[in-house]
């Protein structure tokens, strides 16, 4: 019997969360991402050492322009182990500013273009506020193709497939930990919130012919996993995938298109904020997110400050 890993990928793309090479040359992932929480572990590790003295040396003592040269020279070394695309972050702390996220996307790919990758390769991760996904929207028609991620609430799916973002990632086990918190209870399988968040969207989706992908993130248990078996990719940390490559009992697939799924919304923004709003989980989790990578990236670049 293949591997549960291996089942896994018969029908869902599977993406590392990770910014760790070895573990992306052990499991074979199709896509990696990473965030400025990975980044900031990543440059702890001693291979990455010279690159940070590299971000370091070609921004001319711009912190935040060397952050974005070691985003992507991370990016540039795991897409030299993986056959598909990396996701790389824009700085957190713009994510209510849609103009200055549309400026950083820019020039990451302008950074990646620099260091002969195309692209083609790269996804540009946003964070899901309404600025956000403006932001996403003119970058798409641009040819730029984005990663909208903290994204907690139907209407933030909505919103982003009427804009035409490429792809989405859900955030499956923070909406567990929100909810475990909040009703102090556990959730198993196709019960647990997170997991029927993706659900509800993955169905929208399929139903109303977005192309929008659906990438589940953000995963605690194996559970939460084989709950989504379909959807159309999942970003899945090494250790997670290590356990699935290591597990032999047979996986059944869950998500896959046709199953009901509700009437399109189109919802400008007075209504999207209200709905945000309206979901305390949504709302708190996404400041909550916003504010955790912006530490982060705070972090890094002191670090890259020596």
């Amino acid at each position: 019997m293949p591997s549960k890993l291996d089942q896994l990928k018969a029908f869902t793309t599977v993406v590392a969360d990770t910014g760790d090479l070895d573990a992306i040359a052990r499991l074979k992932p199709v896509d990696a991402t990473t965030n400025p929480s990975l980044l900031l572990k990543a440059a702890a590790l001693p291979r990455y050492a010279d690159l940070l003295q590299n971000a370091t040396r070609a921004a001319g003592g711009d912190t935040g322009l060397a952050c974005d040269h070691f985003a992507v020279a991370v990016g540039g070394e795991i897409l030299k182990v993986i056959p598909g695309r990396i996701s790389t972050e824009v700085d957190a702390r713009l994510s209510f500013d849609s103009e200055a996220t549309q400026r950083r996307a820019e020039r990451l790919i302008d950074l990646y273009d620099r260091a002969g990758i195309g692209r083609e390769r790269v996804l540009i991760k946003v964070a899901a506020t309404w600025e956000g996904i403006r932001a996403a929207e003119r970058l798409e028609q641009a040819g730029i193709q984005t990663n909208l991620t903290l994204l907690f609430s139907f209407a933030q799916a909505a919103a982003c497939a009427d804009a035409g973002v490429y792809l989405i990632s859900p955030f499956v086990g923070r909406i567990y930990d929100w909810y475990k918190k909040a009703e102090g209870r556990d959730y198993v399988g196709a019960e647990d919130p997170g997991v029927r968040s993706v659900t509800r969207i993955y169905d929208y989706y399929k139903a109303n012919g977005y192309s929008t992908v659906v990438m589940g993130a953000s995963f605690r248990n194996l559970g939460q996993i084989e709950a989504l078996a379909g959807c159309d990719r999942l970003t899945i940390s090494p250790e997670l995938l290590q356990k699935l490559s290591e597990d032999e009992s047979p996986l059944q697939r869950q998500l896959q298109p046709g199953a009901a799924g509700e009437p399109r919304q189109v919802l400008d923004e007075s209504a999207f904020r209200w709905a945000l709003n309206e979901d305390a989980m949504a709302t708190e989790k996404l400041a909550e997110g916003i504010r955790l990578f912006a530490r982060d990236q705070e972090k890094l670049e002191a670090l890259l400050r020596g």
